[in-house]
């Protein structure tokens, strides 16, 4: 879908060459999902399942780190002091309990290095709703230019493009630049306040590189558009210039909640996934195209039988 100022149209990912224009720039999270969904026991030899976030002594990804932040099941039966063990692995321990939001901090003591205990006790973290624990299944949650570990889910709009599809998009004059957010709760826990402005977002964090910087202010200064690759790009982006000012490479974390009324710095346009009833994606898309203008766009998915959630369809928002 298509959905410009006045306008839906309806076309597949692969026109994209032909709709987007000659010096857009498309702007790409090349972060790679991990294997952060762990399987391992408990104490009286119950199984536990750990959802690694991101870890507690640093702010991005770093498999030397031994002490993670984590989502984990059975809730009720890992509270303080419980340990999950992981074999010959080594096993983790509860060193402290997030009583608002459920996340558990983790103290990992390993026979192994970090990396080894995802790739033998550990998934990639796949949406609940896809019930296929194939290798292939595994393998298609990555996009093809996944580059940079450190998310927990994958930035599912970026899952439409191929190589041959870029080779079509340089050949239109279509630009391209790279970040890296780490994908984690602050993207993917739906909200539970009553109001919008009520929810806390939590924090994730990213790099913007300096050529991605100085790509942007060329396309600013040209009168060329930015297009986002996906919510987390948007929410890399205007979370830097939130910070800062204007846009400054380096690494650094958002908690930004982009919600309508929100006045965009970088973005003026985006490629994303349709997005569910009472996530903070469905309130990011609304804030650059417009409350009504997405709810008529939705109604029309709906009716033409698009897909949603991570493996669906896509759409090309312009900003209203």
């Amino acid at each position: 879908m298509v959905l410009r100022a006045d306008a839906i149209e309806h076309r597949t990912f692969r026109d994209l060459p032909d709709i987007l224009r000659p010096g857009d720039l498309l702007v790409l999270n090349e972060t790679r999902v991990i294997a952060a969904r762990l399987f391992g026991t408990r104490e009286n030899g119950g199984k536990a399942e750990v959802l690694l976030l991101r870890p507690s002594d640093r702010a991005r990804y770093d498999p030397a780190s031994t002490r993670w932040l984590a989502l984990v099941r059975p809730g009720r039966k890992l509270r303080d002091g419980a340990t999950v063990g992981f074999g010959e692995l080594g096993s983790a321990t509860v060193t402290a309990v997030h009583d608002d939001d459920g996340v558990r901090e983790l103290a990992f003591d390993l026979a192994v290095p970090f990396e080894t205990l995802l790739e033998r006790a550990g998934k990639l973290p796949l949406p609940p709703y896809i019930h296929n624990e194939t290798q292939d299944a595994q393998e298609r949650y990555q996009t093809v230019f996944a580059r940079t570990p450190g998310s927990v889910a994958a930035p599912t709009a970026s899952l439409h493009f191929t190589p041959e599809l870029f080779e079509r998009l340089a050949a239109r004059g279509v630009e391209t630049a790279k970040l890296v957010l780490d994908v984690g709760l602050g993207t993917f826990r739906p909200m539970q306040a009553e109001r919008v402005d009520d929810h806390v977002m939590h924090a994730e964090s990213y790099l913007l590189p300096a050529p991605t910087v100085e790509a942007i202010a060329r396309a600013k200064a040209e009168g060329r558009r930015v297009i986002a690759v996906g919510t987390t790009v948007a929410r890399a982006l205007e979370g830097n210039i939130r910070t800062h000012g204007r846009l400054v490479p380096g690494s650094d974390e958002t908690d930004i909640f982009i919600s309508p009324g929100f006045a965009f710095g970088a973005v003026d346009a985006m490629i994303t996934n349709f997005h569910l009833p009472q996530s903070t994606l469905l309130v990011l898309v609304s804030a650059l195209a417009g409350r009504e203008r997405i709810l008529a766009a939705y109604a029309e998915a709906v009716a033409r039988e698009y897909r949603f959630f991570s493996f669906g369809d896509a759409m090309l928002i312009e900003r209203a």
